[in-house]
């Protein structure tokens, strides 16, 4: 992680640690949990703390942003979450095709809440699910898809839901949404890292150019033809000996950043670079795998 990072972000600011505090009170108002991950990077993703969070509550894992990631790593992850018992799906919120399938996971995973209501003579009681997740996971855009409306506010940037909000979803369901909220520290910093690629922390808080060297450098590794089909490197040798810094200059140079002197503007290659991969114009990458946590 870069200087910049550890030295600016505020990783756990005040409103995060009062969002927590409204989490544990709202929780005997829910049946159970919905945790959003981003599926480009599911564990980096996960808030270490949620166990705790949300107390022995059932959870169902959304791998949401699947559009944006790679197929055969989400489904090694989905593999890997159902192995460790816990209930995993994966979706892509720019459709609803897959609001079936979670509200039959979600009858599933409270089955003995519903009979316990039929039992009681309340068939037909609303199940009440609390959303959760770091902030620019999509949870908004999960709401949205599945009650049918855009009531809640959704955008491509961190820290956009600023309190909690009872949604009405269709065949039983109501969910709370609540804010994003991050962990105290970072026990690897390249965590803090993949949240910066995917846009989870807020952009004005790290050096761009430092952190785009730093995706460069993964990306290169493990998706080299994404960055020469998108950037048009044609010579694959000379590519290939390129630095991370060389490539993000050659990035500026061919998108015309150029300053006086001719000199490349890194600093908007770099944000260039940031905004059309989270817009998925790189393809489908994801930057973890279940094997790194093994």
């Amino acid at each position: 992680m870069s200087d910049a990072i550890k030295q600016n972000v505020q990783w756990f600011p005040g409103h995060m640690a009062k969002t927590r505090r409204i989490i544990k009170e709202s929780l005997k108002k829910v049946d159970g949990a919905v945790v959003i991950l981003d599926a480009r990077i599911p564990e980096s993703s996960r808030n270490p703390e949620i166990d705790s969070i949300i107390d022995g509550k059932p959870a169902i894992y959304i791998l949401n942003k699947s559009d944006l990631a790679d197929p055969e790593i989400t489904k090694k992850w989905l593999e890997f979450y159902r192995s460790s018992g816990v209930t995993a799906i994966a979706v892509d919120c720019t459709d609803s095709k897959w609001a079936a399938s979670f509200r039959k996971l979600v009858s599933q995973v409270l089955e003995k809440k519903i009979k316990n209501n039929e039992e009681k003579g309340m068939a037909g009681k609303k199940i009440r699910l609390m959303i959760l997740g770091i902030p620019n996971t999509g949870k908004s855009t999960f709401i949205n898809r599945l009650s049918g409306n855009s009531k809640a506010k959704a955008e491509d940037r961190a820290g956009v839901t600023k309190q909690s909000s009872w949604y009405v979803c269709g065949g039983n369901i109501e969910v709370l949404d609540t804010p994003g909220v991050l962990w105290p520290k970072f026990d690897d910093e390249k965590v803090g890292d993949k949240l910066a690629f995917t846009g989870g922390i807020k952009d004005n808080v790290f050096d761009v150019e430092t952190l785009a060297v730093r995706f460069l450098e993964i990306i290169k590794k493990y998706y080299p033809e994404r960055l020469a089909e998108r950037y048009k490197f044609k010579d694959k040798d000379e590519f290939e000996r390129l630095e991370p810094f060389e490539i993000l200059e050659e990035i500026g140079r061919k998108r015309g950043f150029l300053m006086r002197g001719g000199l490349v503007d890194t600093e908007k290659a770099a944000n260039v670079l940031f905004d059309e991969y989270r817009a998925g114009k790189l393809g489908k990458i994801t930057l973890e795998s279940p094997e790194d946590f093994i």
